[in-house]
């Protein structure tokens, strides 16, 4: 008698141990009664490509992706969806049988549903859009703001030209202002947004004035670990709504691998 291999799945990164993925698709797995393994594993950048072409032999029936790698496996993967070409990045490799690589981004849908499950009065049409970061991720909620109504987005990284090249992508809804002006872009917006990794457990804080947040506006960060990041403990302080990161984890997820 044949025994089946155990599907296995990862979520890969550098860092990754600050990711919860493992124990929530751990979780599930239980839950649902399925065979499987879901692991954290870190990846070095010059071996990211042997890795994605050496884990499918080891009986890996896909991957998540995590910073810093999202834009970076869109270049290795043999098939990309309509929606990651579109996002210019994505999150979610699945393994063919076939022995090709199929690369997807749920990391826009995950957003858009964690805002409106938990802010269900959130109005993205109410006015723009301040977006720290110009990722893997930020590429993915941009593209999600725009596609819901926001009538403009106010866009700030610490690297100009990567910001720049998102707002070729993307069409003159997107403005682009240097990182120093980061606090005064929020000033006027309805909605602003952590996509970079700063405020993330072993990272830098996010040291931007947040001076100009304050009620009528919605702040989310989709950093989750810790929960209460600084932009969302001074944004609830002003009077601001929060959105913690773990509903765009989980809602994400839900479409991953």
């Amino acid at each position: 008698m044949t025994l089946s291999r155990i599907p296995l799945a990862a979520v890969i990164g550098s860092p990754i141990a600050h990711s919860r993925s493992p124990r929530l698709f751990r979780h599930w797995l239980r839950k649902y009664g399925m065979p499987g393994h879901y692991i954290p594993m870190e990846v070095p950048a010059e071996r990211l490509e042997e890795t994605l072409r050496l884990l499918p032999e080891l009986g890996f029936v896909g991957l998540n992706v995590t910073i810093p790698y999202k834009e970076k496996v869109m270049e290795i993967a043999d098939q990309v969806s309509d929606r990651a070409t579109l996002i210019g990045a994505a999150n979610t490799l699945i393994f063919r049988k076939d022995g090709l690589i199929h690369a997807d981004n749920t990391d826009g849908y995950g957003f858009v549903e964690n805002l409106r499950q938990s802010a269900p009065d959130w109005q993205p049409e109410a006015g723009p859009a301040t977006v720290f970061g110009a990722g893997g991720a930020a590429r993915a909620i941009v593209a999600s703001l725009l596609d819901v109504g926001v009538p403009e987005i106010r866009l700030t990284n610490r690297t100009r030209p990567r910001a720049e090249k998102l707002r070729e992508d993307f069409g003159n809804k997107v403005q682009v202002y240097d990182w120093v002006q980061a606090g005064n872009i929020v000033e006027g917006c309805a909605t602003v947004v952590n996509t970079t990794s700063l405020g993330m457990t072993g990272k830098p804080e996010l040291r931007v004035p947040l001076d100009a947040i304050g009620p009528g506006m919605l702040v989310t960060d989709l950093v989750y670990t810790p929960l209460e990041t600084r932009l969302l403990r001074e944004a609830k302080e002003q009077g601001a709504r929060t959105v913690d990161g773990t509903g765009h984890a989980v809602a994400s997820g839900r479409t991953r691998v």
